[in-house]
């Protein structure tokens, strides 16, 4: 899933003036308002985020970090992952256990747990209301949805050329109007009310990770159709939060689904967990409340008065929060605050557009600009909160790469390519002009965002290019990319799954916009590579497969890489059950607020 990348900047004067008001506020904070708030109490207890904006609450659209996180609190798929384990493993969520695969790896069957049901909602006329029961029917008609071209899901790379016969209801989609989801498909069966069987193409050892992923979320086809394009804004599902109110762009309630308790649901905290909480049934906090904050400033002042519980640590408030060890500051520990700190399956790049008429036929300005980046000073710019990257797979998946990328900084080498590419000291022999190009930007308010372009913009003066940002709100931004019309762009890619397929797909021909390949990236050899490596399972094989194919990438160059993000956050003692995930959406059902 796409996140936007959070950069800042530690070598400016105005950022180290910040950095010393920040110092005093935190002491004036810290010696005026004694022991940290045990909690900002209204009529319940309440788990306090920050969010981006939310482009809605589709399944079929959750391609970034917000949307996934928003969408796992009201859909559940059928399997989920292990909250506690490590390494990661799926395990049931809706379904009664896991899948029956045949010795072929072709057929899986997939019984569903009886009793489960929507949440109420006036889109069930037939139960005048009440949310009717889960059947396999659902998620037919919701895998369905994603391969709708009509309905538009950047989900749909997911299952394309996997599932016998979808391929086929996806271009008869394109023509019918509505489209006919009555349409029988011969890899996608109900087998009575709570058994679905998947029939494939060819083996997909990934499957298991789909399934649990929002794609794979089970939607109501009534309340489709009762909504119609609205929706998006009216989630019917059966996870363990409903939507209480949402101002757009603002600020968004959730709470505990009384359908959870009123049908005698109950999941339960695992009994083997480590926490007094084992047994207990979900959710444990019975109201979440997300505030839109872009400001990383304003969301830290808002943790420190206790109206947030967790927060990211920012660089701009890196050194009133961390020692040189990367440890809690005593002063904060003493406040019963906590860190967390793990390597995330993330990785941030800058892409190239390939549709773009000046840098997708110009391979030798790509790896001019790759060239240019200058990932020493990047690395200090975040204060060694990232991993260098060697490939767009990031350390510990099977498959990653060890050795330094082929185009990495070198300024000399990066001057000379540009010479080659037709831009000699960066500006085109025809007009005389300087090279400029446009890199587009999410999180338009952020101040990090814009520090970190203007490094971005520096390291390509020494080679004579122009780099100019364009600031857009995240949903005008993933608008811009989806439809191919932006120039440059930086994303950070979060880990579907934690397999390096996840990471390669971003590169697959099949995948274009608005799909993940972002970069529009096209290549017969890395297509050739990555649907042999796909097809197999864990192997040597497969890893050597996956680091040729990276091989591939790195030539042409389509992103500039820039690292594996470090999640460094804090959060207040009153959060029990807190274990950072990679996958963490619709596990916030296992945090509790202690009161």
């Amino acid at each position: 899933m796409d996140s936007t990348a959070v950069w800042s900047r530690d070598d400016l004067v105005p950022v180290l003036l910040r950095r010393a008001a920040w110092g005093a506020a935190l002491a004036a904070l810290l010696a005026g308002c004694g022991p940290a708030p045990e909690s900002v109490r209204d009529d319940m207890p309440t788990l306090r985020r920050t969010t981006a904006r939310i482009r809605g609450f589709d399944p079929a659209h959750a391609s970034d970090e917000a949307s996934l996180i928003a969408v796992g609190r009201l859909y559940e798929g059928l399997l989920q992952y292990a909250y506690w384990d490590r390494p990661y493993r799926v395990e049931p969520l809706l379904a009664a256990g896991m899948p029956e695969v045949s010795p072929d790896g072709l057929a899986w069957r997939i019984r569903l747990r009886p009793g489960i049901f929507f949440a109420d909602d006036p889109c069930f006329a037939a139960t005048g209301g009440k949310g009717r029961e889960l059947v396999a029917q659902d998620f037919v008609y919701s895998i369905l949805r994603i391969a709708d071209v009509k309905v538009g899901s950047g989900g749909y790379w997911v299952y394309r050329g996997k599932i016998e016969g979808l391929d086929d209801f996806r271009e008869a989609s394109r023509g019918e109007a509505p489209t006919d989801y009555d349409r029988p498909v011969a890899g996608l069966r109900a087998i009575g009310p709570h058994e679905l069987e998947i029939r494939l193409v060819a083996p997909y050892p990934q499957l298991p990770w789909v399934l649990a992923m929002p794609y794979a979320f089970a939607v109501p086809r009534e309340a489709v159709e009762f909504y119609g394009a609205e929706f998006v804004n009216h989630p019917v599902g059966t996870g363990p939060y409903v939507l209480a109110a949402a101002r757009q762009n603002y600020r968004y309630e959730y709470r505990a689904n009384p359908q959870w308790a009123a049908t005698g649901r109950t999941d339960a905290m695992p009994a083997d967990a480590p926490t007094p909480d084992a047994g207990r049934p979900l959710p444990l906090t019975p109201r979440i409340v997300d505030s839109v904050v872009g400001d990383p400033s304003t969301a830290w002042l808002m943790f420190l008065s206790g109206h947030l519980d967790l927060a990211d640590v920012s660089r701009d408030q890196w050194d009133s929060i961390i020692t040189p060890d990367k440890e809690l500051r005593p002063e904060l520990v003493a406040r019963g605050i906590e860190l967390s700190r793990s390597p995330q399956l993330n990785v941030t790049y800058t892409a190239f557009n390939l549709d773009d008429p000046v840098v997708g036929p110009n391979r030798k300005l790509r790896q001019a600009l790759s060239c240019a980046f200058d990932s020493g000073a990047w690395l200090d710019f975040q204060n060694g909160r990232i991993v260098k990257p060697c490939g767009p797979v990031p350390p510990g998946v099977a498959g990653a790469r060890e050795d330094d990328p082929p185009y990495g900084f070198d300024l000399a080498r990066a001057k000379r390519l540009l010479a080659e590419a037709g831009y000699p000291d960066g500006r085109d022999p025809a007009t005389g002009r300087r090279l400029k190009l446009t890199l587009e930007l999410g999180s338009a308010d952020n101040p990090e965002t814009r520090q970190g372009a203007e490094v971005m913009a520096s390291f390509f003066e020494r080679i004579g290019v122009v780099l100019e940002p364009s600031y857009n709100n995240w949903p005008a931004f993933l608008k811009k990319i989806e439809q191919r019309q932006a120039q440059l762009f930086t994303l950070t890619w979060v880990g579907d799954y934690p397999d390096a397929q996840n990471f390669l797909q971003l590169f697959a021909s099949e995948n274009v916009s608005p799909g993940p390949n972002r970069a529009n990236y096209r290549s017969a050899e890395f297509d050739r590579l990555y649907r042999e490596m796909v097809a197999r399972p864990d192997s040597p094989e497969r890893e050597a497969l996956c680091r040729a194919a990276t091989d591939v990438v790195l030539e042409d160059c389509p992103w500039i890489l820039m690292g594996h993000p470090m999640a460094f956050g804090v959060r207040h003692a009153r959060l029990r059950n807190y274990r950072r995930h990679d996958f963490g959406w619709g596990l916030e059902k296992y945090w509790r607020i202690a009161e």
